[in-house]
């Protein structure tokens, strides 16, 4: 149970409420032993009765009393059983937010490397399923196993008072039927490590699947995908099988060695009875509703091996993600005060994942309220520069610097905030309109919201729709188009009002027409704002302040749009290329 360790931390946070439903489940467990004792009395009294030791009237008193008790204390061990699960239950509630919490806030302070690694089912069934399995330990195991504690270390010895011999003949099978749930338990934590990654294997898959559904669809793949989660099936039933098969042992075994301790009881302490060993055959069936009281407790134990070793399995490969250091750490607690001079001094950057070297010893400042445009072939680095200046990656070597400061040093929480990004794949949340820009700006009236829609472009589109800037768009936006989805994206950059803007193509999917009244709002707008353009058009970067031109990692060319256009290059090249296609 070493992975669960991690848990102690959120046990001690929550040990009062613990507590109490330990101490509660204690007083439940006590009350209900009550019941085989006064089951013992009545017998007694019915043979006192009978054998006229008592009269009828002493009898019915005694009955009456007797049933008073144990109807109170089946009452009261309800009650505290009720209060039982109030707490410990609650518990484990409380425990599964925190770690939810706890997972989620680590997985967003892992960098992009991460997730390029990892699939999104697995980090989906790690928050999910793994956390659901980890919350059955943190509470029903704990509750239950208090429970069978409880029980045995009350009725063990009870039973040994009243009758030692007969106790030890009725206890005979718990030390076999121990051995055997150790044994089986082994099995069960290879096995139930199996079926969770499998589930992670799965939820990758379908996510996947419904994700590219369009793709699908549009190359007839759909047999194959059929095909592909047919196997995936039959395998996860396969490994679910084999799990069952030994979660299948525990019950029949249980109650077949239950059902060995009642054999013994009715033949050992009707011998007994015979002989005199034994006063009166209540014993006999208080014994008989110890051993049935003990049938519960004893077959939890292998329900309660079996939810350990999956949360231990879980808990295993939630630590696995836990252990990751985030490689992006913000080292400075104060706030950064960000104005937008950014300086890159000999950057050089390596992507681990690929190991190919985007940008190569490069060098170039933009002061504060310049706009800087970026060209370049694919693959030239250009994206890679807005990644470096948002700090979603450290440098290889060389130096990044905002305000001439490294971006190392810079609060991180600051500086992002004062970044308003585009993306060329835009991503738009399965929400309202007006909430998928708001995103830029939390605070943001719907008059804000509608002006920076204007200016990107997009209001007249979102006000041809049936719901206006109330309509719900689907998973990733797919409800608008290519060119509808970077306008919002857009407008929700405007809406920040950021100290520094990353366009990084942002208007590929954007008409020319549209494209230049964009461009003019932008100017407009980011007058006095630092600007990083990313784009394949010269028609984006031709205003900007400044140009530069990268091949291969490195800068070729760097200047205003009269100046390169003057020079044999790859920027003339392109400038005539496009606007000879234009024409």
């Amino acid at each position: 149970m070493k992975e669960l360790k991690h848990l102690n931390k959120y046990f001690k946070k929550y040990w009062f409420k613990l507590f109490m439903g330990i101490l509660i489940t204690i007083i439940a467990r006590v009350f209900s032993l009550i019941m085989p004792s006064y089951v013992n009395k009545s017998i007694q009294a019915i043979e006192g009765f009978i054998a006229e030791t008592i009269t009828k009237s002493e009898a019915r008193e005694l009955l009456f009393g007797y049933i008073l008790i144990i109807v109170g204390a089946a009452l009261l061990s309800g009650l505290f059983t009720f209060l039982m699960r109030q707490t410990i239950i609650n518990v484990s509630r409380y425990i599964e937010y925190d770690l939810k919490n706890e997972v989620f806030d680590h997985y967003q302070l892992l960098n992009l490397n991460f997730y390029k690694k990892n699939r999104i089912g697995d980090l989906m069934n790690r928050i999910s399923e793994d956390i659901n399995q980890v919350r059955m330990y943190g509470g029903p195991a704990i509750m239950y196993g208090i429970q069978t504690i409880t029980l045995f270390a009350c009725l063990i010895p009870l039973m040994f008072i009243k009758a030692p011999t007969l106790a030890a003949y009725t206890l005979l099978p718990l030390p076999i039927l121990s051995v055997l749930i150790y044994q089986i338990s082994k099995i069960i934590h290879k096995r139930s490590t199996k079926v969770q990654e499998f589930l992670s294997t799965l939820s990758t898959f379908t996510q996947e699947s419904f994700s590219g559904v369009a793709v699908i669809k549009a190359y007839g793949l759909e047999p194959k995908t059929n095909a592909e989660l047919e196997t995936l099936a039959v395998d996860g039933k396969n490994i679910s099988m084999d799990l069952a098969k030994v979660n299948a042992w525990f019950f029949p075994l249980m109650i077949l060695l239950i059902g060995i301790s009642n054999i013994f009881v009715i033949y050992i302490g009707g011998k007994q009875f015979i002989s005199g060993e034994i006063a009166s055959i209540g014993i006999i069936a208080e014994f008989i509703l110890y051993v049935n009281m003990l049938t519960w407790p004893v077959a939890i134990v292998g329900w309660l091996t079996s939810i350990i070793q999956r949360a231990e399995a879980s808990q295993k490969r939630i630590n696995e993600f836990l252990k990751v250091e985030p490689t992006i750490k913000n080292e400075v607690a104060q706030s950064t005060a960000i104005t937008g001079n950014i300086e890159f001094k000999d950057v050089t950057f390596t992507y681990d994942d690929t190991n190919i070297t985007a940008l190569n010893k490069i060098s170039f400042n933009i002061k504060a309220g310049q706009t800087v445009a970026f060209l370049g072939k694919t693959g030239s680095g250009k994206s890679t520069i807005l990644d470096l200046v948002a700090r979603l990656y450290d440098v290889s070597s060389g130096k990044v610097l905002v305000d001439g400061v490294p971006v190392q040093q810079l609060n991180l929480n600051s500086l992002r905030s004062s970044i308003g990004a585009v993306p060329q794949d835009a991503f738009l949340f399965s929400d309202t309109i007006e909430n998928n820009i708001r995103f830029g700006n939390e605070n943001a009236s719907l008059e804000e919201i509608v002006d920076v829609a204007k200016q990107a472009v997009v209001h007249e589109n979102i006000e041809g729709f049936a719901k206006k800037y109330n309509t719900i768009l689907g998973e990733r936006g797919i409800t608008l188009s290519g060119g509808q989805k970077q306008r919002v994206s857009i407008a929700r950059a405007l809406l920040k009002d950021p100290q520094i803007y990353l366009f990084d193509d942002c208007l590929s999917a954007v008409d020319t027409e549209t494209e230049e009244e964009i461009l003019n709002n932008l100017k407009q707008v980011s007058q006095d704002k630092t600007t990083l353009i990313v784009s394949h058009r010269v028609s984006s970067a031709k205003n900007a302040d400044k140009i530069i031109v990268l091949e291969n990692g490195a800068i070729i060319q760097e200047g205003t749009h009269e100046e390169l256009n003057n020079v044999e290059g790859y920027y003339k090249e392109l400038y005539l290329n496009q606007l000879s296609e234009k024409e």
